[in-house]
């Protein structure tokens, strides 16, 4: 019996995929810091000349970022950097505010203390970040602090809604981030909510988030609130 043998990938696929993956990483990068603020249109051509390379890898590197909601793309206008309206954020926070403290109920329940060992050195480690202006990692720190605190209550749909939510709200959140006094709330309130944890008092530690997640969610409605009047 013949038994097809799989061909290997064609050299320029590889490579096609290589650089789009570096293409990608350099657009994410310079939306995530403001370098290319919502609204700005990323053309296919102007891109490909500006990495000195074929549209294809930026096609697919676009195609990347729109899986992340970085950016949209639309007919005849090609890729747009995407951003999240006033009335999008009051959204995302009500959500949050929701989600967070019911699935921190289920999930305090099971944190072993090398659970919450962990999760000290991630809310450690963010408190570097924000200390060292290091803003690229202030949102997968973030993100990773509240995934972990949440994740033993076994609910990967919710979990899943959560995490776009979080991804949503990032670029947003380093407004909210942007003076000492803000830095320091935020520090506070995530060793405020291990320790409630660790001590399993987990109702207090679900009300605790949820004042974290309506302090930072009003803090940046207000700052929205402010750009727009003054625009």
């Amino acid at each position: 019996m013949d038994i097809a043998v799989p061909t290997r990938p064609e050299p320029d696929r590889l490579r096609h995929k290589t650089m789009a993956a570096a293409v990608a990483d350099s657009l994410r990068q310079r939306i995530l810091n403001g370098e290319l603020p919502p609204g700005v249109q990323l053309r296919q051509d102007a891109l490909a000349e500006q990495f000195g390379i074929s549209r294809i890898p930026v096609r697919e590197a676009l195609l990347q970022l729109e899986a992340n909601n970085l950016v949209k793309i639309m007919p005849h206008r090609g890729a747009v950097v995407t951003g999240v309206s006033l009335e999008e954020l009051e959204d995302i926070f009500q959500l949050r505010g929701q989600l967070e403290p019911q699935l921190l109920v289920v999930s305090a329940m099971h944190l072993t203390p090398a659970d919450i060992q962990a999760l000290r050195a991630v809310a450690s480690a963010y408190s570097d970040t924000l200390a060292g202006g290091e803003v690229l990692r202030w949102g997968e720190l973030n993100r990773r602090f509240h995934l972990d605190l949440l994740r033993h209550a076994q609910r990967p749909r919710s979990l899943s809604i959560l995490s776009g939510l979080l991804q949503d709200c990032d670029r947003p959140t380093r407004l909210q981030l942007s003076t000492a006094d803000d830095m320091a709330r935020a520090e506070q309130e995530h060793g405020r909510i291990l320790d409630l944890c660790e001590a399993r008092r987990i109702d207090e530690a679900a009300a605790a988030l949820r004042a974290h997640v309506e302090h930072v969610g009003a803090a940046l409605v207000a700052i929205y609130r402010r750009v727009l009047a003054d625009a």
